[in-house]
């Protein structure tokens, strides 16, 4: 095949050819004297991303698990309680880690297809007068299930209950691409990777502390070596790392950030959100229904929508790409056959959507799928249409005066 597969899985997601073209160069020296001058701002421009406060934002050479195991090991003792809630395969993940790491765990299970249960986390950091629980856990953005929650919903709940516990997000799949105002919402960790809105290659854990994070760090007893605070903090301070740091990715990384400023926060989630909106239209016209059981959890990355009874989604997954060369994103765990998932975040615009629709649209029908051809690709178009600004058309007031 001469064209490259299409690819809509929710991560790695699609490198832009500026970032690219960054990370194409030769080895260089991460002990020159020269380093510090180009890692330094990347420090800086990163907690813009965030919109933090203060603290600082660290990068491991892993992917956003090892920023998880950061967050956990650099601020929390063994044996600590903390709040968490499962209800799809990447929060059930992090639940492990906790609870593999020696953490008391807290949990709320709930069904896959909704989010952080804030009334739940409310009742129970109201009842903990104690403050027993140490930290507060919240994925922000769900991959396996297209679910994304209210984090700042949480602060509230901490906030009403008076609860000093720590605020930890998994932003992993949102950060970049759906607003995370650390600052304003007092997240104290917030757990983000390269593959996702940061639009690189997998290899970067990028975790943004607070200072009440940082100042917890330094009674902090668990056991940590690679993913120390200690070690990166005094190494980072002078614009190194205390170990071989992975320098085209973090090149890659200063083109991305450019990238990101210059179209601006705002405008990049109001664009994931406009993307977001034209699959949801696609799949309602095609009378299928998303994993996310209601609007309010709906996801503007990604979409995981659910196949009709008697059809397995592995088949559609497999069809788009052998026949349509088109990379979908699977079903995980307990939903693993009745999902399947398109990717829309990172490096987007409205033909590439339009594209993977009509993909899925043609694997659809040739797996059995009881739809109308055009139905999605349609209703996707006519909303894109229907959104569409002069500023996105190219189309000025004074070009329009010009032609008449």
């Amino acid at each position: 095949m001469l064209v490259q597969t299409h690819l809509f899985i929710p991560g790695p997601t699609n490198i832009p050819e500026a970032v690219r073209q960054a990370m194409n160069i030769p080895m260089e020296d991460m002990r020159s004297p020269e380093f510090p001058k180009f890692t330094l701002p990347i420090f800086e421009d990163l907690k813009k991303v965030f919109k933090m406060k203060d603290g600082r934002v660290f990068i491991y050479p892993s992917s956003g698990t090892g920023a998880w195991e950061s967050a956990i090991s650099n601020t929390l003792n063994p044996g600590d309680k903390v709040l968490m809630s499962r209800f799809g395969q990447f929060s059930l993940l992090w639940v492990d880690m906790a609870e593999r790491m020696g953490l008391d765990v807290v949990l709320c299970d709930e069904e896959w297809g909704t989010g952080v249960p804030l009334e739940k986390y409310a009742d129970i950091l109201a009842k903990d007068t104690a403050h027993e629980i140490k930290a507060v856990f919240a994925t922000q953005n769900e991959t396996a299930t297209g679910v994304s929650s209210d984090i700042a919903g949480v602060r509230k709940a901490l906030d009403a209950a008076k609860h000093p516990a720590l605020l930890m997000v998994d932003g992993v799949s949102s950060v970049g691409s759906i607003d995370m105002r650390m600052g304003e919402w007092g997240v104290d960790c917030c757990v983000s990777g390269s593959q996702k809105g940061f639009m690189l290659p997998t290899g970067l854990g990028i975790l943004a502390v607070s200072q009440k994070a940082l100042d917890a760090n330094k009674t902090s007893k668990m056991r940590r070596c690679y993913f120390s605070f200690e070690d990166m903090i005094k190494t980072n301070d002078l614009g190194f790392f205390p170990y071989t740091p992975a320098t085209q990715l973090i090149r890659g990384l200063r083109a991305s950030l450019n990238l990101i400023e210059a179209e601006g926060l705002e405008n990049i989630f109001a664009r994931h959100h406009r993307m977001a909106e034209a699959v949801r239209k696609a799949v309602a016209a095609w009378g299928l229904k998303l994993c996310a059981k209601e609007p309010k959890w709906h996801s503007d990355t990604v979409s995981a929508i659910l196949v009709p009874e008697g059809i397995d989604a592995n088949n559609v997954l497999k069809t788009a790409y052998y026949r349509y060369n088109t990379s979908l994103g699977t079903g995980l765990n307990k939903v693993a056959g009745k999902v399947f998932r398109i990717g829309h975040l990172g490096a987007l615009d409205e033909g590439m959507i339009g594209g993977v629709l009509f993909n899925v649209e043609m694997s659809l029908l040739d797996c059995g799928v009881n739809i109308k051809a055009g139905s999605g690709t349609g209703a996707a178009a006519e909303y894109f249409r229907s959104t569409a600004t002069k500023s996105a058309t190219g189309v000025t007031e004074a070009s329009e005066k010009k032609a008449a």
